[in-house]
């Protein structure tokens, strides 16, 4: 376990000083490693969520943390396909005290309807609103003014261009994030190769092939750049994490651009793969960490 915490420390010391100097020294969350004490009045559960959104209901799963509530909730999105969707992440930090909340966007693993870039957006927000809702928040012990956003790779993306817009969120944490908008107006890749990744990607998707998820970027990719949202983040509470991968380059550039607005958003660097395959432990520890020390309210 010693050699485990080090690395994390590791991990911490590259972080820009804000965050590293006030988690360099922070121990491997006790929830990583640990269930807390049963609670047989209000235990731990887990619950099937259908969420409406653009007239149908797409698949949800709440991880409901022990205790009376109403407990602080993160919300944490899948990336293109989803193939991995961090569902340790999600436990770790249930077991850490907050609700965690997961879901499928339409047309992907099950959801009803056909898939698009433009309706992840949409699904995004039809959940937060769904968790926001007085009736949802009181049944799943959800806390409405403690809602943090997460997102992987592309989910990352999702969480970008939500948090423009949702000025209600406690914060957002964004892992191994893609550029979706860079893609659309091809400025790492020419139209055949973006073409060919989608369509070795779309094996969880209906409704679409590589050339009409080109295409979507193509007429979205100006709007849709972390170059246009990142003006709009200044201010906003983000944790940036990423690794050594394909999309190395739009985090670096996310936070440059953040940062040359006059904004302050957090990051760390960890070399790993675009999944965190051998940083999971990692993964979990600086997330809940952040998350533990978030305000009380927006």
């Amino acid at each position: 376990m010693r050699r485990i915490v080090l690395s994390i420390a590791t991990a911490f010391a590259l972080a820009l000083p804000g965050l590293a100097a006030a988690q360099s020294a922070t121990p491997i969350p006790i929830a990583i490693g640990a269930d807390p004490a049963p609670d047989a009045k209000f235990p731990a559960r887990l619950e099937t969520l259908h969420i409406p959104t653009g007239g149908v209901k797409i698949n949800g799963v709440g991880y409901i943390a022990a205790g009376p509530g109403p407990h602080p909730t993160f919300v944490l999105m899948h990336g293109l396909p989803g193939i991995e969707k961090n569902l340790d992440l999600a436990q770790a930090v249930r077991r850490a005290g907050w609700n965690v909340v997961t879901f499928n966007y339409r047309g992907s693993w099950g959801s009803p309807g056909s898939y698009s870039f433009a309706q992840n957006l949409q699904d995004a927000d039809a959940v937060l609103a769904y968790l926001r809702d007085p009736a949802n928040a009181k049944a799943l012990n959800v806390d409405p003014h403690r809602i943090a956003l997460g997102g992987h790779s592309m989910g990352g993306w999702v969480a970008v261009e939500t948090t423009v817009h949702d000025r209600d969120l406690l914060g957002t944490v964004i892992i191994s994030a893609g550029d979706m908008g860079n893609a659309g107006i091809g400025a790492k890749f020419a139209r055949p190769q973006i073409v060919a990744f989608m369509d070795s990607n779309r094996e969880a998707l209906a409704g679409v092939t590589g050339e009409t998820m080109t295409d979507e970027l193509a007429a979205h990719g100006p709007e849709w750049t972390f170059a246009a949202a990142a003006p709009k983040l200044v201010g906003r509470r983000l944790l940036v994490l990423y690794g050594d991968d394909f999309v190395t380059a739009d985090s670096v550039k996310l936070l440059a651009e953040i940062r040359a607005a006059g904004g302050k958003p957090q990051s760390v660097h960890v070399a790993t793969d675009h999944s965190w395959s051998d940083h999971r432990i990692a993964l979990e520890a600086l997330v809940i960490n952040w998350l533990q020390g978030l305000p009380t309210q927006p």
